[in-house]
């Protein structure tokens, strides 16, 4: 990226293709959001499949790109800015969307900023929230990540070290021979089964240092329900329990080192009403204001990209069209965050 000193008003669109979700936003640059229009790929079967979901973006791009203008009930020549998940993500889901954005860009001769997708999940819950400057906690399908503003950016306290909470989840989900009704998240299933649990059962707690691993744990559950020794129920409330432990560990930990006054939960499964439980407990028991991200800005989501969009744009923040490829592994501890000015931690 390159730094700019233009500022504008008016409306940015962005556009969200990291995963299976094909989704378009629209924004003011006051932070009002007009439209957020989401596509999900479906997958007949197992987890995402990259080239499919990217097939799928491509179809509905136009579609969805028209409902959101008429959702916001402007036109295209009143935009000012074209925002686009430029990473972390899958590739060839990336790589759709990237394309629309350059193409508007570029027809309607006006700005293109990339967004790192993990800032844009913060960015959105504090937008919806009113959160200033908090230990977030963000969990979603691809990420399981604990962090906090410091020295001009956001700093990563704790990580996975292998795949993100919400894809446990998910697997499980798949391996227990549960299936989606009307579109209703893996993770989702797994909470209401939880609920009706009654025994816990020992599973691999993983805590190393400020990382957490969740393989082994996921292991584990899928042999203990193949086995049938202990009822679906139990499982399912087990591996919640467990594993929210683990991420609610963590962000205690991070909370008590920064000393800051809110906590923030993001991402797709802040839905689950026992992890909100959770860490809104330890946000109590240090003096901090618990936040929770809307559930219909939770998911993917087009409206986040664009608000965060925003906040570079009008920071001189601007990305070039030789400047716009995609970055699968784009770290969030990478992005430089010229929208906020606070006093450093240390």
């Amino acid at each position: 990226m390159r730094k700019v000193n233009k500022r504008s008003d008016g409306y940015c669109l962005g556009i969200e293709s990291t995963a299976d979700d094909f989704s378009v936003g629209i924004t003011t640059f006051e932070g009002e959001i007009l439209a957020n229009v989401i596509s999900a790929y479906m997958s007949p079967e197992g987890g995402i499949h990259p080239r499919e979901a990217a097939r799928h973006h491509a179809e509905v791009a136009n579609t969805v790109i028209e409902e959101a203008f008429k959702k916001a009930g402007i036109k295209t020549k009143d935009l000012s800015l074209i925002a686009f998940s430029q990473g972390p993500g899958l590739g060839p889901c990336l790589r759709t969307g990237a394309t629309v954005a350059r193409a508007l860009a570029a027809y309607l001769h006006i700005p293109l900023v990339g967004v790192n997708h993990c800032v844009a999940h913060i960015e959105i819950g504090k937008l919806k929230t009113g959160a200033e400057d908090p230990v977030t906690l963000y969990v979603s399908g691809g990420n399981t990540i604990v962090a906090a503003f410091d020295s001009g950016r956001y700093r990563v306290f704790g990580e996975t070290l292998d795949i993100a909470l919400g894809n446990c989840l998910d697997v499980f989900a798949r391996e227990a021979g549960l299936r989606q009704k009307t579109g209703e998240p893996f993770g989702a299933v797994v909470e209401k089964l939880a609920k009706s649990g009654k025994k816990f059962v020992s599973l691999p707690y993983t805590v190393k240092g400020m990382d957490m691993s969740f393989s082994g744990l996921l292991t584990t559950a899928v042999n203990m329900l193949k086995k049938g020794e202990n009822k679906l129920e139990d499982v399912c409330y087990s591996l919640q329990e467990t594993v929210f432990s683990m991420v609610t560990e963590v962000t205690e930990r991070a909370l008590a080192h920064t000393e800051k006054k809110e906590v923030l939960l993001t991402g797709g499964v802040a839905a689950n009403k026992r992890l909100q439980s959770m860490v809104k407990s330890i946000a109590e028991e240090h003096d901090a204001l618990f936040c929770v991200v809307p559930a219909q800005f939770a998911v993917d989501n087009g409206a986040m990209i664009a608000w965060t969009g925003v906040l570079a744009f009008t920071h001189g923040v601007k990305t070039s069209i030789e400047e716009s490829f995609v970055r699968l592994r784009w770290r969030l501890e990478e992005v430089e965050i010229p929208w906020i000015k606070k006093a450093n931690l240390y």
